[in-house]
């Protein structure tokens, strides 16, 4: 049942949670920082593959590739110019490996992310530059792949040529914004982090094939602010996957900064499991159809989020 909208089709969809974050809790070695989790490619693949089982035997439905830090141009920046076509395939071979070791009859997404930084709106670029990297890396990770998740989007624009670089696949394409966290529960309504609004973020992906619209890597409340408001934007799938960060850094830039150093965001103490799934509860309540985790949510929240989706999946049929 490897197909998005049967999933769909069937109750709430489940995926992973971080992969960074959870590469170098289980020791993946220190890195040019640009390189990223891209540095576990090379150096340490079978604890990628390791990760993405312990996800998988978590019940997480959807398994996401590790190649955020693989587009071309980070790669070229880092010196590894012409190596990105082995090290997305690679990326995508792990997945595939994983989902046939565990046996889960789970989805591969592959991961699509910003060019040239996350949470940066000022450094995205224009289309015409950024697009055709969508397009190349989305081929080399055609082969191993079952959707395409194009994930922390911050402008419209960065998100309609990821999608359009996705698509050419003619595999489905997921959408995923992160929006901005506010600094208190009184402020205006959601909005993208260059600041355009939830309904400028739908409408860019008009007349795109995009099966759903998702918010990620923001606070959980944030998210929970958020979801009825873009349940209300669009008759597609939409969902969330929140981070456990403190805050993010104004002008916080992941190619100077390891994260595993003192300048990456700091973890928040009050995201256990229980808690994150409350959040997620909402969510689900407000009409998610794909929910999960992203940075400092690991295998221990999904374990738990499984029950979660089942009980909404078990609800919404009785409603039925």
């Amino acid at each position: 049942m490897r197909d998005l909208s049967t999933r769909l089709s069937g109750g709430p969809v489940l995926l992973d949670g971080g992969l960074g974050q959870e590469l170098i809790r289980r020791g993946m070695p220190g890195t040019e920082p640009s390189l990223w989790s891209a540095n576990a490619l090379t150096e340490v693949p079978d604890l990628v593959q390791e990760v993405h089982e312990e996800y998988l035997r978590a019940g997480a439905d959807v398994i996401t590739t590790n190649t955020y830090a693989t587009p071309p141009e980070r790669l070229s920046e880092a010196g590894l110019d012409g190596r990105a076509e082995a090290l997305n395939r690679e990326a995508g071979r792990l997945a595939e490996r994983a989902r046939a070791a565990v046996g889960r009859d789970a989805l591969i997404a592959g991961s699509l992310p910003p060019i040239r930084g996350s949470y940066r709106p000022d450094l995205v670029g224009e289309a015409g530059e950024i697009e055709p990297q969508y397009r190349e890396q989305a081929g080399y990770l055609a082969p191993h792949v079952d959707l395409f998740l194009c994930e922390t989007m911050s402008t419209p624009g960065e998100a309609r040529a990821a999608a359009r670089g996705a698509a050419s696949t003619g595999l489905p394409v997921l959408v995923s914004y992160t929006i901005a966290d506010p600094s208190s529960p009184e402020d205006a309504e959601p909005r993208l982090r260059n600041g355009e609004s939830l309904e400028e973020a739908v409408e860019a992906l008009s007349g795109l094939p995009v099966a759903g619209v998702l918010l990620n890597c923001s606070h959980p409340e944030s998210i929970s602010a958020a979801v009825p408001v873009l349940r209300g934007l669009t008759d597609r799938a939409v969902g969330a996957y929140a981070n456990a960060f403190t805050h993010i850094p104004d002008g916080f830039d992941e190619r100077a900064d390891a994260l595993d150093s003192d300048a990456r965001p700091d973890r928040r103490e009050d995201l256990a499991p229980e808690a994150y799934g409350g959040h997620v509860e909402d969510w689900l309540s407000a009409g998610a159809d794909i929910v999960g985790g992203c940075c400092e949510v690991g295998p221990g929240h999904i374990a738990h989020l499984r029950t979660t989706v089942d009980g909404a999946a078990d609800a919404r049929r009785a409603a039925e």
